[in-house]
């Protein structure tokens, strides 16, 4: 009886202790679903007294003592926060709070979990870094935390979890270095720390994780190296390590220490030297991504041996030798029947494009080799690749035309060849490429007329074929394609009207019709593309008033100039609050300039050569307007008009006289006209300058400063093609830009200078006073679109980007003129605007240093005569490069230039602009360029110098940093610290010597 009472009472205690624990789970819980957020709590609607614990939803328990072991609610997407409470269910193995959007902290109540073996939290909004209790968890083998905001470092504690074999802590803003302790997991499969601010270098202990088989460092600031331990993880399956600063070659036998590699993803980071031919025996890779490094040399041939190859991605590097063989690895990937993808753009590969690659895999989708050197042509049988996408060969050699086969690509996506040497007409067939969203056939010598087929592509985004020979009408087929946002067919030889359809274009975003054989009323339906932001129409033959045009209120950029456009100004334009640029100028507009709104500003509105212009801003220098004459008033003042300017004719043909026999018995003019005037006046007349600019027409236009506009021009009687600076004489200081400029060129001669080779001081046909300028012509333009080329027009675009060894000539150049004008002159002679603008390469690339509109010969400069003028007229100079002292007042000197040189450089070798929008307060491009010399001297180095054509080590770091230094000397703070341009010259030239 006593051993019954007793068993009884045991059995009554343990029932209560298990009652006890069940509803411990149970109000653990309840007070997790509290702090649910509101609207989501009807996902968890289940959880109340009406039904068991274990049928709660996502809740699962054991067998045996209905104790909660997991709770899964991935996917759930509930708000709040996660209740402390979680540590009481102490029965727990696995949570799962994936795909969620709780906020707060992981609660430290976690660490009681002893039983938790998976932990998932991925996609929610947790902060606060990884609680240190959780590394009580000694049983934990999956930590999933990837996309939340945890910040802080990796606690050394993390080594304790010696079972983990799953570490997913991507996507986390953590901040540090690996800590050692990581060497202890030697259990681990996968790791990833991917998308972090990690840094440093990778320790050694990793090499002890022998069992990993992901390997994910991917965005992070890692630097050092290529990881040695990390060819002792022989095991390893997928490796990436995209965007760090990893830096060195990569082993000869790196496919021999990894050879179970599924996945390799390496790309952008500093890796150099040349592709492991070794990597060619794992067997098993389908993707080598080793794209944005300094890799060198050759892509073996022996990739074709890799059968499970899927996507190859080599671009920007410096891989191939610019010449035939660059490209037979293509030849071999014909063996590789599971290729999708070859990325090869931005690298040196030269040779003939391989008839072979028609024949590349039937699962190939996508094709890049832009910008390398390829020559020959496209396959006639490229239609064979029907499972293509993506096609681009733009900016290489290539001629030939688009063979007709080409149609059979119905899948193809994108199709670019621009900036080649292609020609011939454009097939027809390309309309039967019905998914097509980008095609770019621009820069090259297309001609024919515009397919109208292309108007079945109804998915086209963007139409690119400026800067052709194609004729004929603008297809209205194309023009109804609704969804096009860019369309660009400037510079062609297109004939007739705009088609109305354009109004059809909702999405329509830039349309460019320039410099065409365009006639005709522009369309009324323009003002229906209401996204309209770039609007191109200037250099055609459009007459009548500007259209309605008042609905869109998003335009940007519009320029009519160079046309035979009449009428009135639309008052509507003032409410363009987004304008950026304004362009009215050459055409017939009559009457008010409008001064309100964007109006006010005259840098952007332009409103040159339309003589019946009046009123607007001062800046604009145009007649004021009569409003208020009465007829009465109106018809005196014609007769008053009339008889002033018989009088006025009186009197000038009276003063011409007594000129023409003042300059007749002196050799100089009067103090009022500079002696170089003198020499120069009786060479060209206006009317010469007229006739050799077709009437200073748009379409010979080369550039535009702050005192006149530059033309290309034809003189006939001598067969010589040079540029005719016009001044703007409205322009306050212009005159004195035109003696300036006469004055300091009429007796120097340097190689490196652009010739002045006569001027004209005349009147034009309207008796304004008419001033300009004639230059030897410099067929390859500025330094300033070379070295900018993604800011200029696409027409206007250099064909290719300038090597380091060129940049280094032009600098040599520009530094000789300036030791000339400093040193070698008869009297100093300060250039004061030296900039990337005012240097001008001719065939072969040599500079010569051209707009001396502000220079100054200081031994006749009367420093007091400047000072006033630096009050009334700002800085000395273009800003970002005038002198620090010339914004104070400061005396004009050759220091000065030294600033201005000194600045040049950095931009040169850098590709930034002083003026970027990166800069700003005590970060200039100086310090900036300072702070990386000479560690980081390829960080801030430019792009395309590293690309094109340098097998980037340690000599070509050490060149950039010897121009960088010479750059930084040169623009120093204080003008007495500033190299001289002798010593300049020489370290220049010493420095070319050396490394070429």
């Amino acid at each position: 009886m006593k051993l019954f009472l007793f068993l009884s009472f045991n059995a009554l205690m343990l029932l209560a202790a298990f009652g006890n624990t069940y509803e411990t789970d149970k109000q653990a819980l309840l007070k997790f679903k509290s702090q649910v957020s509101e609207e989501k709590k009807v996902l968890l609607s289940s959880w109340n007294n009406s039904f068991p614990l274990c049928e709660w939803t996502g809740v699962t328990c054991d067998g045996k003592h209905n104790r909660v072991t997991g709770l899964d609610l991935g996917g759930f997407k509930l708000g709040g926060v996660i209740s402390p409470s979680i540590g009481n269910l102490s029965f727990l193995q696995s949570l799962n709070f994936t795909g969620n959007s709780f906020g707060g902290t992981i609660p430290q109540e976690l660490g009681n979990l002893f039983r938790l073996q998976h932990l998932f939290m991925s996609y929610n909004f947790l902060v606060g870094g990884i609680p240190t209790s959780l590394f009580n968890c000694s049983r934990l083998l999956d930590i999933s935390l990837y996309s939340n905001h945890l910040g802080q470092g990796l606690p050394s504690e993390l080594g304790s979890l010696t079972k983990l074999v799953n570490l997913d802590l991507g996507k986390n803003n953590l901040k540090g270095k690996l800590p050692v302790s990581l060497g202890n997991l030697t259990s681990l499969r996968e790791l990833s720390f991917l998308e972090n601010n990690l840094e440093g270098e990778i320790p050694d202990v990793i090499a002890r994780l022998t069992q990993m088989v992901v390997f994910a460092l991917d965005t992070n600031h890692f630097s050092g190296v290529f990881p040695p331990a990390i060819y002792n993880l022989s095991s390893l399956q997928y490796l990436s390590m995209f965007g760090n600063g990893f830096t060195g070659n990569l082993r000869p036998d790196f496919g021999n220490l990894l050879p179970n590699l599924r996945g390799l993803y390496i790309g952008n980071n500093s890796l150099t030297g040349a592709i492991p031919s070794s990597l060619t025996n794992i067997s098993t890779l389908q993707v080598l991504g080793m794209e944005l490094n300094s890799l060198t040399g050759s892509i073996p041939r022996s990739f074709g041996k890799l059968q499970a190859l899927q996507v190859l991605s080599l671009n920007h590097n410096s891989l191939g030798n610019f010449s035939a063989g660059d490209l037979e690895f293509l030849v071999a990937l014909t063996n590789s029947t599971q290729l999708q993808i070859v990325d090869v753009a931005f690298n040196r590969l030269g040779g003939d494009l391989p008839a072979s690659i028609v024949n590349l895999s039937m699962n190939f989708n996508i094709l890049l080799l832009r910008n390398n050197f390829i020559s020959g042509s496209i396959p006639h049988d490229i239609g064979n690749l029907i499972g293509l996408q993506a096609f681009w060969l733009s900016q290489n050699l290539l001629k030939g035309p688009i063979p007709a086969s080409i149609g059979k690509l119905s899948g193809m996506v994108g199709f670019g060849v621009h900036t080649n040497r292609m020609s011939g007409e454009i097939p027809y067939s390309l309309g039967n490429i019905t998914r097509l969203e980008t095609l770019q056939l621009f820069n090259n010598n297309f001609e024919g007329i515009i397919p109208p087929s292309l108007g079945k592509c109804s998915y086209l985004l963007d139409l690119s074929m400026e800067n052709n020979k194609f004729n004929g009408i603008i297809p209205t087929e194309i023009l109804q394609i609704s969804t096009l946002v860019s369309v660009n067919m400037s510079n062609n030889l297109l004939t007739g009207s705009l088609p109305g359809h354009v109004g059809r274009l909702e999405n329509l975003g830039t349309l460019s019709v320039a410099h065409n054989k365009l006639l005709g009323k522009l369309p009324e339906t323009l003002g229906k593309c209401l996204s309209l932001e770039e609007l191109h129409l200037q250099g055609n033959s459009f007459d009548g008033v500007i259209p309605d045009i008042s609905g869109l209120v998003g335009i940007k950029k519009v320029d009519f100039s160079a046309n035979n456009l009449s009428g009135r100004i639309p008052e509507y334009l003032t409410n363009f609050s987004l304008l950026e640029y304004l362009n009215l100028s050459f055409n017939n507009f009559e009457g008010n300039v409008p001064t309100e709104g964007k109006f006010k500003n005259a840098t952007i509105v332009s409103v040159f050569g339309n003589q019946n212009l009046c009123g607007g801003v001062l800046e604009l220098q145009l007649q004021p307007c009569f409003t208020q004459l009465t007829r009465n008033s109106r018809k005196k003042l014609v007769i008053g008009v009339s008889v002033g300017i018989s009088l006025l004719l009186l009197l000038f043909m009276a003063s011409v006289s007594l000129c023409w026999l003042k300059i007749r018995k002196k050799k100089n003019i009067n103090e009022a006209t500079p002696s170089t005037l003198g020499y120069f006046h009786e060479m060209l007349s206006y009317g010469d300058i007229r006739n050799a600019t077709d009437g200073f027409s748009s379409s010979n236009l080369i550039g535009s400063g702050g005192f006149g506009t530059v033309f290309k021009a034809s003189l006939d009687a001598e067969n010589k093609v040079v540029a005719v600076k016009v001044l703007n004489m409205q322009r306050r200081g212009a005159m004195k830009s035109f003696i300036a400029e006469c004055e300091s060129l009429k007796d120097i001669r340097h190689r490196n200078l652009v010739k002045l080779l006569t001027a004209c001081s005349s009147i034009d046909f309207q008796r304004n006073e008419f001033r300009a300028l004639i230059y030897e012509y410099m067929p390859n333009g500025s330094l300033d679109m070379w070295l900018h080329p993604k800011e200029m027009e696409k027409i206007s675009k250099p064909s290719r980007t300038l090597t380091l060894l060129e940049r280094l000539n032009i600098a040599i150049d520009v530094a000789s003129v300036l030791e000339y004008l400093h040193v070698s002159c008869h009297e100093a002679i300060a250039h004061c605007d030296l900039k990337p603008s005012n240097v001008l390469l001719d065939d072969d690339l040599t500079a010569h240093v051209s707009d001396f509109g502000l220079a100054r010969i200081l031994l006749k400069f009367d420093q007091d005569a400047f000072i006033n003028q630096l009050s009334s007229a700002g800085v000395r100079g273009s800003i970002g490069y005038a002198a620090p002292e010339y914004g104070m007042g400061g005396e004009i000197s050759v220091h000065g230039d030294a600033y201005s040189f000194g600045i040049l450089m950095l931009e040169m070798f850098s590709g930034k602009r002083p003026t970027d929008e990166m800069f700003g307060g005590d970060f200039t491009l100086r310090s900036w360029i300072r702070s990386a010399l000479p560690e980081q001297v390829l960080d801030v180095a430019d792009e395309l110098v590293l690309h094109n054509g340098l097998r980037i080590g340690f000599l070509v770091a050490e060149c950039l940093t010897k121009v960088f230094e010479v750059g930084l000397g040169c623009s120093e703070e204080s003008p007495a610290n500033r190299w001289e341009m002798s010593e300049v010259v020489k370290e220049l030239i010493s420095t070319k010597e050396r490394f070429f």
